[in-house]
């Protein structure tokens, strides 16, 4: 008895050593507590509702993730969001083949994050400090170009169905996009050198190095995916409502971060999952939908998830720890 009690106990200790194990815990636990206050909370609408929420920031969730886990961040992330499908719809409005507006945006985005790399990595300043200004040049571009109202999308383009048209049983196509890029991100975080080099460079810098890890490089890449990935997201939205909105993304980068730390990723670099990142997103949407159904005050929304995120915190810390121990 007492040989499969010990057993029993090290099987257990595998399962919470888990990086996911936080959120995986969060979200079982909001899911059940959102389901007994609204019983609205778990029909299919509501659910196919709150995985659209959660798939639009989730993509650009999946880009910060990326390059927290190397050691940097991206503030700009929200202003991307809201250029990138902006520079679409001025190229639509305009008569502009679609097509080549969208390349054109999708190109500006990666454009942005390797401007912010450059600019990390050649002066040494911290990435927050690059990020914030850039954050904070683009939404005064996004806000003199549009003079403050929103851009409307004056013609349909039948392309756009494929980022943020309803496809499959009520799924929208960008629930699709989260899908897969996660599936191809988690894959080349867990199985490619890349991401051996991500974890490495993000983990211990100067190890790296020595190893002949080209660090700039990987950091790099790491920028450019992150503000790709933020861009694409908000061409999803875009093609959702059909208008992009001056204020469109504020505050989107504080929530990506979240998503991510609450999936296990640590704000120190070097620790982190894409699969965490998924359901830090989803909880997220579900936190917003949750309250709303509940009839709670919009206010307690940023509450709720600064509680959340401080408690997964403290269970990937124990998580971490119990790992390295």
């Amino acid at each position: 008895m007492e040989v499969k009690s010990i057993g029993s106990f090290k099987e257990l200790s595998k399962i919470f050593k888990i990086k996911e194990m936080g959120a995986i815990i969060g979200f079982v636990v909001i899911f059940i507590v959102f389901s007994i206050l609204s019983p609205e909370f778990i029909s299919w609408g509501n659910l196919l509702s709150t995985f659209t929420m959660a798939a639009e920031l989730g993509i650009v969730a999946i880009g910060i993730t990326m390059l927290m886990i190397s050691g940097e961040f991206d503030l700009s992330v929200g202003s991307t969001f809201a250029v990138v499908p902006m520079v679409l719809a001025l190229s639509i409005n305009n008569k502009i083949n679609p097509f080549l507006g969208f390349i054109f945006g999708i190109f500006l985005g990666a454009f942005i994050g390797y401007l912010n790399g450059i600019v990390t990595l050649k002066t040494e300043i911290p990435s927050f400090i690059t990020t914030l200004g850039s954050m904070m040049f683009l939404r005064g571009i996004l806000l003199a170009i549009t003079g403050g109202f929103p851009i409307m999308l004056q013609e349909d383009i039948p392309f756009l169905k494929y980022f943020g048209g309803v496809c499959i049983g009520g799924l929208r196509y960008s629930g699709i996009w989260f899908i897969i890029l996660a599936i191809i991100f988690a894959f080349i975080l867990e199985r490619t050198k890349f991401g051996n080099w991500t974890f490495a460079t993000g983990g211990n810098l100067l190890a790296s190095k020595a190893l002949g890890i080209n660090t700039n490089k990987v950091k790099l890449m790491n920028f450019i995916i992150c503000s790709f990935m933020a861009g694409l997201a908000g061409i999803t939205t875009f093609a959702r409502f059909k208008i992009i909105d001056p204020t469109l993304g504020q505050g989107m980068e504080l929530e990506a971060i979240a998503s991510a730390v609450i999936g296990g990723t640590f704000l120190s670099g070097g620790y982190g999952s894409i699969i965490g990142t998924f359901l830090g997103a989803f909880m997220i949407g579900m936190v917003r939908s949750g309250l709303v159904l509940a009839g709670a005050p919009a206010y307690w929304y940023r509450a709720f998830i600064g509680i959340v995120l401080i408690i997964a915190a403290i269970i990937n810390t124990k998580i971490r720890k119990k790992t390295a121990g």
